[in-house]
């Protein structure tokens, strides 16, 4: 991380990390002790320093309910996170000059994605991969280790640098980025709380559990904006637009509707997702109420992403296949259509993809009933049939000529050593035949994958692809 900078950086820079360190174990330790304080307390609090009024002060508060004021919690967060962010931008390349400029963008110079996406048979198959900003990479790791996850998602500058950290990567190989956020910032927006919690993954300590629950969500509230709520996903776009500088296109996403109202009603991810499918057969009216107000909400956001930058945009409906064929296309398919009937109402030549994954069996309706013009599909699905299957679906529309596919590499074989990789990835290439194709993984990069093995499978698919459209 340091390279480019002599030894006295260096030791400032340790310096500063140390100091950051001592707040921060103060901040637990005090957070420890601290429950309710009377709001004149609250004021008394200074951003980097505790004196002795403010030690006064803490006495002063009720220790019974161990409880971190949130106020208190919110302006330690807020200054902490400004030195933070200010120590990263002295060391990460693509911080220090944000431009949030919507009216003119650098030219794109690679739009082999932008082409596939159309439908049109590029000279070789563009590839990106899903979560190729994350864990995996040692670089995203160290921006981790100062920030909290979701402080990277709402500060611009920082979720510019972990887009980009791939695209530096590995420079060339990548035909596409994709803004470094989260499908939850939806369920935050509309007023749930989430939390990324260390070795377990999000969590929402108040799902919701009845109908009764959904007047807590402040969607519907007069004041509610989505755009005002999720404007820092929109700079981060339009930020990173300008450090692209054009190289290869951004790409926006949001979750879908199912997806996300599995998260919010059972608090986090789960192994059968009981709460709430048990939501959808007992509360049905609620059910399609809260979807269709997740809908709304996301559609909005989407436009907003092309608005601020984003140049093609993928919805994810990563529980799909959690739904039976019936199941998914009452609580599923509709909401997804018109999704995309939205955004294509606004932005036509935008192109949108979908990945429901899991729901093999739907392949036909959607290419059918919505207007998505990437499928993008998990590896559970055989290629050949997969393109035989979307073709025959597409040549019987009268709207639409063809439908590019996306996928579909299990991920865990990036586990095996590199000559199987290239067999396999060559192989993946080959089975999709001359179906207008963007080469992925049949789902997200794995925190323990090796940087150098997902190399193997971008250069594969360039060759292997390339090779057979000579």
């Amino acid at each position: 991380m340091f390279n480019n900078y002599g030894a006295s950086y260096q030791e400032q820079r340790m310096q500063q990390l140390m100091e950051q360190k001592q707040m921060k174990d103060f901040m637990r330790m005090f957070s420890n002790l601290v429950g309710r304080c009377f709001d004149d307390c609250v004021d008394d609090f200074t951003s980097n320093k505790l004196n002795e009024r403010e030690i006064s002060c803490a006495n002063r508060c009720t220790l019974k309910n161990m409880k971190l004021n949130e106020r208190i919690g919110q302006r330690f967060a807020e200054e902490n996170a400004k030195l933070m962010e200010d120590q990263a931008r002295m060391a990460s390349p693509s911080m220090g000059s944000e431009n949030y400029d919507t009216t003119t963008f650098p030219e794109l110079q690679n739009d082999l994605y932008l082409r596939a996406a159309r439908g049109e048979l590029t000279e070789r198959a563009p590839v990106w991969c899903m979560r190729q900003a994350g864990r995996y990479l040692p670089e995203f790791r160290a921006i981790r280790v100062e920030h909290d996850f979701f402080r990277v998602c709402r500060s611009p500058a920082l979720a510019a640098e972990v887009t980009m950290q791939p695209i530096r990567r590995y420079d060339g190989l990548l035909d596409a980025a994709i803004i470094f956020s989260d499908i939850l910032v939806v369920p935050q927006a509309m007023g749930l709380v989430v939390e990324m919690v260390p070795g377990k993954g999000p969590h929402l300590p108040e799902p919701l559990q009845t109908p009764d629950d959904l007047q807590r969500l402040q969607d519907l509230r007069k004041d509610f904006s989505v755009d005002s709520e999720l404007d820092y996903v929109y700079k981060a776009i339009t930020n990173t637009r300008h450090i692209l500088a054009g190289r290869v296109p951004l790409l926006g996403f949001a979750g879908a509707p199912w997806t996300l109202m599995a998260y919010m009603v059972e608090g986090g991810g789960s192994k059968t997702f009981s709460a709430a499918k048990a939501w959808l057969f007992k509360y049905p009216s609620a059910a399609h109420e809260l979807l269709g107000r997740i809908s709304a909400v996301v559609a909005t956001f989407l436009v907003g992403q092309v608005r601020a930058g984003a140049q093609a945009l993928q919805l994810f409906e990563s529980w799909a296949g959690e739904l039976s064929p019936r199941d998914f296309a009452e609580f599923s398919l509709p909401y997804l259509a018109r999704i995309a009937s939205h955004v294509k109402s606004h932005f036509p030549d935008v192109p949108l993809t979908i990945f429901a994954k899991g729901a093999h069996y739907a392949l036909e309706q959607m290419v059918q009933e919505t207007k998505f013009d990437v499928v993008s599909i998990d590896w559970t699905m055989e290629p050949a049939v997969a393109s035989k299957r979307v073709a025959a679906a597409s040549a019987g529309t009268t709207s639409r000529s063809s439908i590019t596919l996306q996928g579909n590499l299990d991920p865990t074989l990036l586990f095996a050593d590199p000559k199987t990789i290239r067999s396999r990835t060559a192989e993946m290439c080959r089975a999709f035949g001359d179906t207008p194709l963007i080469a992925n993984l049949g789902h997200g990069m794995m925190p323990t994958h090796d940087p150098e093995h997902l190399r193997v499978f971008l250069e594969t698919v360039h060759e292997t692809t390339r090779a057979m459209r000579k």
